[in-house]
């Protein structure tokens, strides 16, 4: 597994990190038993970052990972969690008082004193501007709470604001084969502020894994379901906001392409993210022991050849630039 340095927290992860979205039951049901061995055969398979948020679940996925890793003194994971959507999405929420509220939760969820890493979760727009947010997240490492802070956003202009605070420590944002406006600006800037990018829907909701059809169907609780619209968060959040029907053709030539890599549909698109530069960790989701392991691999491939890439720039400029380059 190669590792990177996860930008101004001066931690080293792996490329291939661990969404934990799934943990706490939104894409179905996952029980404790499958938490944990999804946990264990991530571990064993060299990933060293579980990425989670406080409403995952409402908490469920922050205390499966506490559980998991209180058995396991010295376990070298560093462990990223998401504050902000617990309440109406107004800025004026964002105050140290909330801050605390909403981190001391987090602490007991997953058992630490101090928590690695928090990001602001896809927060409102101005939030990303607002001084006194980050002079209240900078109070929370002065105090002990947390150890650095970052940010989540749906676009990359949220993404630049960010980045331009000397504070900020990673950002986290939606890059994959079908959603390529981050390489434009975001990771370039990245890059040169030190700032650690952590690379999420890196799948597309599944997509890239190349074995949906147009006739494939999601549990009710699968916001791959409810959220195909966008009535209940982003819509770039699920299939990275792409036309489910165009994006399953255009699945399906991915997935040509990846043939003559030697590794899976799947893995094949988390290597191309994992390999671009200024992406320090990338972190799909696994509902199963076998998608932690298989997931793990992407971590240690070769480096992908001209020609693949050059297949994934005109895969996305034929079918996704126009519709979704300008949006987020």
């Amino acid at each position: 597994m190669h590792t990177r340095t996860l930008g101004r927290t001066g931690r080293t992860v792996s490329v291939i990190g661990l969404g934990t979205w799934q943990l706490g039951a939104d894409w179905g049901d996952v029980d404790a038993d499958a938490a944990r061995a999804i946990l264990d055969s991530a571990v064993d398979s060299g990933i060293t970052f579980f990425d989670t948020a406080d409403v995952y679940g409402d908490g469920r996925s922050e205390k499966f990972i506490g559980e998991y890793l209180a058995g396991k003194p010295g376990h070298g994971i560093t462990v990223a969690t998401k504050m902000g959507r617990r309440e109406a999405q107004d800025a004026a929420n964002f105050t140290l008082p909330k801050f605390r509220e909403w981190t001391d939760r987090s602490r007991t969820n997953l058992r630490v004193d101090t928590l690695d890493l928090v990001q602001l979760h896809c927060p409102p727009t101005e939030v990303l501007s607002t001084d006194s947010v980050y002079d209240a997240l900078d109070t929370l490492v002065a105090d002990g709470a947390i150890a650095a802070y970052g940010v989540s956003v749906e676009t990359a202009a949220e993404a630049l604001a960010a980045i331009a605070h000397p504070g900020t420590a990673s950002v986290q944002i939606i890059l994959n084969a079908f959603r390529h406006k981050p390489l434009d600006e975001v990771l370039p800037a990245a890059i040169a502020a030190g700032v650690g990018i952590i690379a999420r829907v890196p799948l597309a909701s599944g997509l890239l894994s190349g074995k949906y059809t147009t006739e494939t169907t999601f549990a009710a609780n699968d916001h791959r379901n409810y959220n195909r619209d966008g009535s209940a968060f982003d819509v770039g959040e699920t299939f990275s906001g792409v036309d489910f029907e165009q994006g399953v053709a255009a699945a399906q030539e991915f997935a040509a392409l990846a043939a003559s890599t030697g590794l899976t549909t799947a893995q094949a698109a988390l290597a191309w993210v994992a390999q671009l530069d200024g992406v320090s960790s990338v972190i799909p989701g696994a509902r199963s022991v076998d998608q932690a392991r298989s997931n793990a691999v992407a971590g240690s491939a070769e480096p992908l050849s001209a020609e693949f890439n050059a297949g994934v720039a005109r895969l996305y400029d034929t079918y996704f630039r126009a519709a979704i380059h300008p949006r987020w």
